[in-house]
């Protein structure tokens, strides 16, 4: 339940801070005193978003704060879900800055709105009286049967793999279309591939091509050269060779006389060593290079092809070609694993179905044996408001396939008349009536969901008299078991609540102010005889208020 709530700098609201009950607390108050800004700063701590617009004060941030208890809730796992921490006493808390930056808190841990909203849900309920127009719509319709049937967090496990297995599909239809696009393509990529394979690429292979092709070119006047290099080490009449030689036995006699001239003898010793491995390569290189123009021609072609798929793959080396051949390749592993790929998907999308299809065929079962029960108590309540000829049904039938919903269509039936055919609610139901539907089903499901505060924003508008006192008798009975909080204009509602509090409107500086106050006895029978009579009433209406509010307590 609610315990307390502050609001700071909301609206026309400078500080509000008040505490709750259980049972039925009553919220009353002249028209545009600022019930409705009370209600929208609520919907803060719920997850509803918000602007600076919401500012009294535009350099000052504005705070709401709620307190609730949630004994006999059983809500630890989705405080740990989000890793929250649980406090029985816990606090919601929302911040917005001058910029217009919203900031949320559970229990001091900042969260999202998503987040808060999720939770706030299970711990509180508002019904305003637009909210009427709801009951129309499928969603709610779904809801309303779910919650009485006791299967709402079986809807939530159904939809959640009903999404998952829409999103199997949508991904099965990506990869249908993707393998439709690759058959296209595929040719082209074999194509690509059986061609640069076949060439056989090699990065190290083209850098030796480069330098054999290099020499074949220039083998004759390599051949030349290192014939004449070598004829003049070894072979001319005055040749390098015979040179050193001769010197060298010059230098022997002298090596014996000192040591300097012996250095001098191995010096050109040593020279003469180098010399003939240096002519010895010279030969050896002469005679290995050979003229071959057809070698060359099978380089040059060879090397003409590997430059060929360079430019056509736009490759600035091998390396990078090597690479693109390789790709090519993983593409059409690719397109032939996309297949099998798709068929086990299929498989598994068909299993999914057939267990979304057992899931919605129970949960069918359940709506359809509780759609009787429901009928027989909105009826009820509605001959309690005022309604003796009302009839109210839920037209349920199979649904081809499924939806979100399961495999089932809802339709709320209404007629306010004694022998009339119940046709859609739109269509056939008042305002007035619209909101006394609608109450009767919030407090049929009231006693069987969790949730421990309902809010109501005048469910009382366009009624009165006797209708007024049973809808008083209905809010009173929902507070046996949650907490009631009922923004009313009807005395008959007023009188009931076990607190009351008074929306007042105050001018500060000359400047419209919103506050609150809790109201006892005296107060309270002169705010309830106002209700009964204008702003000066009589002393037969202050009794009246004074009986109202007595046999309440009483009672």
């Amino acid at each position: 339940m609610l315990k307390h709530l502050l609001v700071e700098n909301y609206a026309l609201i400078e500080k509000l801070d008040i505490s709750l009950t259980q049972g039925l607390t009553v919220i009353t108050g002249e028209t545009g005193a600022g019930k409705s800004i009370l209600l929208g700063a609520m919907a803060l701590i719920l997850g509803q978003r918000a602007d600076t617009q919401v500012l009294m004060h535009k350099d000052r941030k504005c705070i709401v704060e709620g307190t609730f208890d949630l004994e006999n809730l059983d809500l630890r796992d989705l405080f740990e879900k989000y890793q929250l921490d649980y406090d029985q006493l816990t606090i919601f808390r929302r911040e917005i800055n001058p910029q217009g930056k919203s900031r949320a808190f559970i229990n001091d841990t900042p969260v999202n709105l998503a987040v808060m909203k999720e939770v706030a849900e299970r711990l509180i309920d508002i019904h305003s009286q637009h909210q009427t127009l709801l009951i129309g719509e499928s969603s709610f319709q779904f809801d309303v049967v779910d919650s009485f049937a006791g299967i709402l967090e079986d809807m939530s496990v159904f939809r959640l793999a009903f999404r998952e297995w829409q999103k199997l599909g949508k991904n099965i239809e990506s990869l249908e279309e993707q393998e439709k696009r690759s058959r296209t393509e595929l040719d082209y990529f074999r194509f690509q591939f059986e061609e640069l394979d076949k060439a056989r690429i090699n990065p190290a292979e083209y850098r030796q091509i480069e330098g054999e092709l290099e020499i074949l070119r220039h083998a004759e006047e390599i051949k030349l050269n290192l014939e004449k290099a070598s004829f003049i080490l070894s072979n001319a009449d005055i040749n390098v060779l015979k040179g050193l030689n001769e010197g060298l036995q010059l230098l022997r006699p002298l090596a014996g006389y000192n040591e300097k001239f012996r250095q001098l003898m191995v010096r050109l010793e040593s020279v003469m060593i180098e010399i003939k491995d240096l002519n010895a390569d010279l030969e050896r290189e002469a005679e290995e290079v050979i003229h071959d123009p057809a070698r060359a021609t099978e380089l040059q072609q060879r090397i003409d092809l590997l430059n060929k798929l360079l430019l056509k793959h736009n490759a600035s080396s091998m390396e990078e070609l090597e690479s693109t051949r390789d790709d090519y390749q993983q593409k059409i592993l690719a397109i032939d694993s996309l297949e099998e790929e798709i068929n086990q998907l299929r498989k598994e999308l068909d299993s999914k179905r057939q267990d979304l299809f057992i899931q919605a065929e129970k949960i069918s079962k359940r709506r359809r044996q509780v759609i009787p029960e429901m009928e027989k108590e909105v009826t009820g309540l509605l001959r309690q408001l005022g309604m003796p000829g009302a009839t109210f049904k839920i037209a349920s039938q199979p649904l081809e396939g499924m939806n979100a919903n399961g495999s089932d269509l809802l339709n709320f039936l209404f007629s306010a008349n004694p022998g009339g055919t119940p046709s859609e609610i739109a269509r056939v139901a008042s305002g007035g009536e619209l909101s006394r539907l609608m109450l009767s089903i919030k407090s049929m499901i009231s006693q069987r969901n969790l949730l421990p505060t309902i809010i109501f924003d005048e469910i009382d508008s366009g009624i009165s008299g006797e209708t007024a006192t049973r809808v008083a008798n209905i809010l009173e009975t929902i507070a046996r078991n949650m907490q009631v909080i009922a923004i009313t204009h009807l005395p008959q509602i007023a009188s009931r609540g076990r607190s009351h509090l008074l929306v007042y409107k105050t001018i500060e500086q000359g400047k419209a102010r919103t506050a609150i106050k809790n109201i006892h006895n005296g107060d309270r029978i002169l705010e309830v005889a106002k209700m009964l009579g204008g702003e000066k009433p009589t002393e037969v209406m202050l009794a009246t208020a004074r009986e109202l509010i007595f046999n309440t307590q009483k009672n």
